[in-house]
């Protein structure tokens, strides 16, 4: 299984990209990037350097592993189009809900020429619908998706949300070798039981089509149900919750700040979150 890392070229770890895009993706970018940005009093990221190799907790391998990652076309930026080169796989999401916040009228033919512009531009492989069912409703969502492919050449990944029906996922999964499963965050508002998931995953697999979990990484879950890949911003909730993350071989464990003790630096957390996460991204390339 794939896991890509959501949000991780913007928010708190942008200066860090910058940096990285800089300096022309000089190796050991992540080793080196972290004991600058954190210093040796960050003990619990020193977990990955020398002092501690004998423990078994470091490999080199890790720091020389280029991230997956996923980013919205939203925050998209200068900087995000020089990084790509750098990033071991990408996963580019439409930034229609957010781009639209806000606003009483969208023009979307305009957007996905932009869209399309950004796609092509950059040669990129895997890029999502513009899964605005609620707003536009699943017919104009069909028209836009045919319009979107038209202009890049090459199929999108489909969300499909249980409102569009199993017979349209089975449909789906006929029709392209990649498709997305959306609803699968607590907060969303047509968020699926679990219950489902392997029969659909099944018929999928049956088709020959992968599938994408958008946003899911329960880690029990992960185990459980064989999503071809996954993305989440989980690994950004230890700065904004007040803990840190660890990768112990197999899992994520998360530590808990001492009560009347603050984090630091939210940066400095993030970044330390986010190498510990690309361990458990390793991990699952060969283990979920």
């Amino acid at each position: 299984m794939i896991i890509y890392m959501a949000g991780g070229v913007s928010g708190n770890l942008n200066p860090a990209w910058g940096k990285i895009a800089k300096e022309a993706y000089a190796e050991p970018v992540l080793p080196r990037l972290a004991k600058h940005m954190i210093g040796d009093d960050m003990k619990l990221y020193l977990a990955g350097v020398a002092p501690w190799r004998k423990d078994g907790l470091y490999d080199d391998s890790i720091m020389a592993h280029k991230p997956y990652v996923l980013e919205s076309f939203y925050y998209i930026d200068a900087d995000t189009e020089r990084l790509l080169p750098y990033f071991g796989d990408f996963m580019l999401d439409s930034g229609a809900f957010t781009f639209m916040t806000g606003k009483a009228e969208v023009n979307w033919n305009e957007y996905i020429e932009k869209y399309a512009d950004f796609i092509n531009r950059n040669k990129i492989r895997h890029y999502f619908e513009l899964d605005i069912d609620n707003v536009v409703g699943y017919p104009r969502v069909k028209e836009i998706r045919r319009n979107l492919e038209r202009l890049t050449g090459t199929p999108c990944i489909p969300v499909w949300h249980k409102e569009r029906g199993v017979d349209e996922f089975r449909g789906l999964s006929r029709d392209y070798s990649y498709i997305a499963i959306g609803g699968l965050v607590r907060t969303d508002y047509d968020r699926i039981d679990e219950r489902f998931f392997t029969p659909l995953l099944d018929t999928a697999h049956a088709n020959g089509c992968r599938v994408h979990g958008l946003g899911y990484t329960s880690l029990s879950g992960l185990k459980k149900y064989h999503f071809d890949s996954v993305d989440s911003t989980a690994w950004t909730s230890g700065n904004r919750f007040g803990f840190i993350y660890r990768f112990d071989g197999k899992t994520m464990v998360k530590t808990d700040v001492p009560k009347g003790y603050r984090l630091g630096e939210p940066r400095k957390v993030a970044l330390i979150n986010f190498i510990e996460w690309l361990k458990f991204q390793i991990y699952a390339d060969t283990h979920l």
